[in-house]
Formats: C-alpha cells, structure tokens, sequence
C-alpha cells in the first residue's frame, strides 16, 4: 500500500498524463464558467476531486495548464475582480407584486362568486315577490 507522498505522486503523474494526452478541441468539452471542469477531469484520471486542490503539484500544474489554454483561446481570460460589472439589483418588490397578484386573482375569483350568487337570489326574490303579488290580489295559494 503507498504512503500519502507516493499517492500524491502517482496522481501527479496521472494528471500530467492525461494532460499530454489532450488537444486544445479536447480541452473545449471540459470548459464551464471560464475553467476545466474539475470532476471530470479528476474521475478521468482515477483520484478524487480533492485531490486538484490539496496536492500543491497537480495545482500548480492545472494552474499552469488553465494559463497557457487561455493564450491559445481554448479557455475565456479571466475578469479582474475591480473589472466585474456590478452585479444586478435584486427585485425587492418582486414578492409583494406576487402576494398582490394573488390576493387580487382570490378576490376577483370571490367577487365573481358573489356577483352570480346575488343574480341568483334577485331571480328568487323577482320569483318570490310575484307569488306575494298574488297572494295579495286574490288570497290564494297558486298551485
């Protein structure tokens, strides 16, 4: 079993091997936000993704190999952090609008309920206030 240097060693040597083994349309697959995708790169060469990060060679290297792809073009130049644009304002009002639209969508579903319900009952009351009518003209109960 190998000790943590030789183990750092052997994915030095896999990652350079992998490296050796692309072109620059190779390298294009690999590109998300403005980098080589580290997951894919480190499930190719069989370590895990930390290993990018914690073993200073294989970071220095992809650093290495990240700067000369951005001199060919294969990869976009990075933005200086005083060079970013300034990020977009966040819509406060944005989640009242939506309460508002749709406390407005219940209540104009709410009045349309009523405004039929109140048509319903003036056809009962012109029905009602007729039979009274009736009722009054000649005491009887129609049948």
């Amino acid at each position: 079993m190998a000790n943590g240097q030789q183990l750092a060693k052997q994915n030095y040597q896999a990652f350079m091997a992998w490296a050796a083994s692309k072109n620059d349309d190779d390298f294009r697959e690999y590109v998300y936000r403005g980098k080589l995708k580290r997951a894919e790169i480190a499930a190719e060469c069989c370590f895990g993704k930390s290993a990018l990060t914690q073993n200073p060679e294989i970071r220095k290297a992809l650093e290495k190999l990240e700067d000369d792809l951005r001199a060919r073009g294969v990869l976009p130049l990075l933005k200086q952090s005083h060079d970013r644009e300034t990020p977009p304002m966040r819509d406060r009002d944005a989640v009242q609008r939506m309460r508002d639209k749709q406390r407005l969508n219940i209540l104009e579903q709410t009045n349309a309920l009523l405004n039929a319900r109140v048509k319903a009952l003036e056809a009962k009351l012109k029905e009602l206030n007729a039979l009274d009518d009736y009722l009054t003209e000649t005491g009887r109960l129609p049948r």
